[in-house]
């Protein structure tokens, strides 16, 4: 049985990431990306489908976890009856192969430690040879991957097989396991005392670039962190988290492939990045989105894999029995296929926002842009899936159809700001009649409230952001109904729902059915909940908003994770961990309560 989601830290070297309990068990890894197979799967099944443990023998307990002061080197102490160890998780930021440091510190006393090895490769269905090397190295093949554990401590392969390590940690002492992908000579090893030490700098150097200084520093400065570690560094793609099928709801089927990319991100990522100083990443950012987006608008994709491949086919991997019984779960995302409107709205929105915060002009850039309106001019009145991905039939969402008024409203003002070549008077026109047509089918005027698609009576929390990105302002008597309305139908102590959900059992939406005392087969949807205190501080409502926010800090675990999506009554997080898009809005609501024109609010106003 895996922990809980909210026992999990994570530790990566801005290309993969793996996952830590508090019982000093990795139970997720992908070599050498996010998208690769997993060498670690217990956290989707059990310890037969593969983890690495280290942990004191007998009965122990954490007794405390934490990250090194700004940085993403993990600190984990274990004791039990005979004292206790420090084990220290380093993943050193990629030069070369991808390595995993694993080392034990004594604290106190003598302690007896055990360590077993057990990866099973291709999401945990394959057993991987094990053998001795001359060097006294374990090497661990199957197919195309290869694994080496190095150790300084006698290592034993059993017939499970893994390999096994009992050794004792007196106080003072230290015992080091390094795990390469593929085969490393000996003589190429570096210190492991010298590579954690080099790794815990460069993040703290990262750091120190933050430009943000309020009250809520340490959760900032942890939220970037941890987008950073979501960055694949090669392309500056960045993964919605590091994991597949944690469910929405315990026992549930909607369990999803996050390994990817979402343009859906594109804004909120780049203005997390450039408000807080990280200009290169925002930069490299906008760059994979330029990459990636390429070819003819009516080809663009909702997501795509870190490198920007566009093919992510879906498969059930029928032989893992889910997280706590969590199934299918899947692996590649088939909404990859879906038509999203309002995803030519983020990037139309991102391009413009990068260009308004001084980042060098890319001709490339306005060309895209140049193309996709041409495209939004003739297919903003189609149908599509939404926001949300929802696998049923497409419907006219409201949401969706702001957002291309988003992408008109950016082209005119980019034309018209930076001396652009292109068609204002045309794209104001575009403008104003997608504004007309969702103040005409998408509200519903007996309730006082926009609407989540045309012809529909309920609400949908993407509408928060309707003055977010500047549609109306935020106290518009249709806003705050619109407030009011999803405050009414779609909170559940203080946390937002998405929508309300089809009944359990079913992948599709649409109706209400209460699912576990929520009006929803799912938690509530963090970044919704960012969203709602945003709207009380657009409106002036500055310390509802801040009640709020520090209501969402309060839910993040004891290294500052947040994953997609928190259970009000159980009390812990579901969904994917730890997801970007909850982190990405965290540093947006901190911003926007610390300075009168926080990111939230420059990112609507005249530039």
């Amino acid at each position: 049985m895996p922990a809980h989601i909210e026992d999990y830290a994570l530790v990566g070297d801005t290309q993969t990431a793996a996952l830590i309990s508090t019982d000093g068990s990795v139970d997720w890894l992908c070599l050498p990306s996010f998208d690769s197979d997993a060498c670690f799967t217990a956290l989707l099944g059990d310890r037969e489908h593969g983890r690495w443990s280290l942990h004191p023998s007998g009965d122990y307990r954490c007794t405390r976890r934490r990250y090194v002061e700004d940085s993403l080197v993990l600190e984990t102490e274990l004791s039990n009856a005979d004292g206790t160890v420090r084990i220290v998780d380093c993943m050193p930021v990629r030069d070369g192969v991808p390595d995993l440091i694993r080392q034990v510190r004594g604290v106190s006393g003598t302690v007896d430690m055990i360590s077993e090895f057990a990866p099973r490769t291709a999401y945990g269905e394959t057993v991987p040879w094990h053998r001795i090397t001359d060097g006294g190295q374990i090497r661990v093949v199957a197919g195309p991957d290869a694994l080496t554990l190095d150790a300084d401590v006698a290592c034993e392969i059993t017939q499970r097989p893994s390999v096994t390590s009992r050794f004792q940690v007196r106080e003072g002492e230290h015992a080091t396991f390094r795990l390469i992908y593929g085969e490393q000579p000996p003589e190429q090893r570096r210190a492991a005392d010298e590579k954690i030490d080099h790794t815990v700098r460069w993040w703290q150097e990262w750091a120190r670039r933050c430009s943000y200084h309020g009250e809520y520093r340490d959760a900032v400065v942890r939220s970037l962190i941890t987008l950073k570690a979501l960055t694949f560094a090669p392309t500056g793609g960045i993964v919605g988290a590091p994991t597949t099928s944690l469910p929405e709801r315990i026992g549930g089927v909607r369990n999803w492939d996050y390994r990817y990319c979402w343009v859906r991100d594109a804004t909120f990522t780049l203005l997390a990045f450039l408000d807080a100083g990280y200009v290169d990443e925002a930069k490299a950012w906008r760059e994979w989105l330029l990459r990636a987006t390429a070819g003819r608008p009516e080809q663009m994709q909702i997501m795509y894999a870190v490198n920007g491949q566009r093919r992510l086919a879906e498969q059930e991997l029928d032989w893992l029995p889910g997280y706590e019984g969590s199934t299918p779960v899947r692996i590649g995302n088939k909404a990859a296929g879906q038509f999203q409107l309002d995803s030519y709205g983020e990037l139309m929105d991102a391009f413009h926002q990068a260009r308004s915060h001084g980042i060098p002009p890319d001709p490339d850039a306005w060309r895209v842009q140049r193309e996709l309106m041409d495209f939004l001019e003739g297919n903003w009145r189609e149908p599509d899936n939404g926001i949300w991905e929802i696998r049923g039939p497409r419907r006219q969402f409201t949401y969706s159809k702001v957002m291309a008024w988003v992408a008109a409203d950016r082209a005119v003002r980019a034309a018209e700001t930076f001396d652009l070549d292109g068609e204002p008077q045309r794209w104001k026109q575009l403008r104003e009649d997608i504004h007309d047509d969702v103040c005409r089918h998408g509200y519903d005027a007996e309730r006082n409230t926009f609407t989540q698609h045309y012809g529909t009576r309920d609400v949908d929390a993407a509408l928060l952001r309707l003055p977010h990105v500047g549609f109306l302002p935020a106290t518009d008597e249709r806003v705050l109904g619109t407030t009011r309305a999803i405050e009414e139908d779609l909170t559940v102590d203080r946390m937002v729902l998405r929508y309300r959900t089809a009944a359990p059992g079913s992948e599709h939406e649409g109706g209400t059915h209460p699912v576990d005392g929520l009006p929803s087969g799912e938690g509530a949807f963090l970044a919704c909940s960012f969203w709602l205190a945003d709207s009380y501080v657009l409106r002036g409502d500055v310390e509802q908003g801040r009640q709020m926010f520090e209501h969402l800090l309060s839910l993040r675990n004891d290294v500052g994770l947040l994953s997609e999506q928190y259970d009000p009554h159980e009390r812990r997080l579901l969904g994917n961990f730890p997801q970007a898009l909850s982190h990405i809005p965290l540093v947006a609501t901190a911003f926007n309560l610390t300075s009168a024109r926080g990111p939230t609010i420059r990112r609507h106003g005249n530039d």
